[in-house]
């Protein structure tokens, strides 16, 4: 039975390269119908097409994949995928964008050794970069917080007659509901602008 050549991309909120790596996948001459791609947020790694793509290599299909680190998230995670590979599946994985780590070349020892100390520099690379571009963007929201930029979503502002919707609420004369639609807010909003009316005088 003839082998069969896959690919796998995968793209995520701070790697949107996803054109070039399809791009790569059929330069490399791999079907489009045995292409899988996943696309993730930052924080979530689940990968439902890479699972399918396990299941579906075999001993002797091929692999192409852009870079190592689509492979996983860590050094300890791009080694372990590497081995299932081809190790326990006996796949072979070319990486396109380092030829050095070809598994079809060099089957000898001399050729393995080279290509398993390549990819443990790689993956350790991989993941001090990651840790660099996770601590960069702390840093940022750190110094724009220092600066009085706010996140999320602006709070909804105060209306003038403030004070006049929580009399009539405190005296029965508006539902809850009916001040809550009033001054446009959410019940936590009003609750923190009620604790700081009453705590200043002020609305805001």
């Amino acid at each position: 039975m003839m082998n069969s050549v896959y690919g796998y991309v995968r793209v995520s909120s701070m790697d949107q390269n996803e054109s070039r790596q399809l791009a790569a996948m059929q330069e490399s001459g791999v079907p489009k119908a045995n292409i899988y791609a996943d696309k993730q947020s930052g924080k979530d790694f689940n990968r439902p097409q890479y699972v399918r793509l396990v299941r579906a290599l075999q001993k002797g299909d091929l692999l192409y994949i852009l870079s190592i680190d689509r492979l996983g998230r860590n050094y300890a995670e791009i080694q372990e995928q590497w081995r299932i590979l081809t190790k326990e599946i006996g796949a072979d994985i070319c990486v396109v964008d380092m030829p050095l780590l070809d598994t079809r070349r060099g089957k000898d020892l001399m050729g393995t050794f080279i290509a398993d100390l390549v990819l443990q520099i790689l993956s350790f690379a991989a993941q001090s970069e990651r840790d660099n571009i996770k601590k960069r963007q702390e840093q940022g929201i750190k110094a724009a917080k220092a600066r009085g930029v706010r996140f999320g979503r602006p709070e909804s502002a105060v209306p003038v007659d403030f004070p006049n919707i929580v009399h009539s609420w405190e005296e029965k004369e508006i539902t809850f509901e009916q001040a809550l639609h009033m001054c446009k807010m959410s019940k936590a909003t009003f609750y923190r602008r009620l604790h700081a009316y009453r705590n200043t005088g002020e609305c805001s």
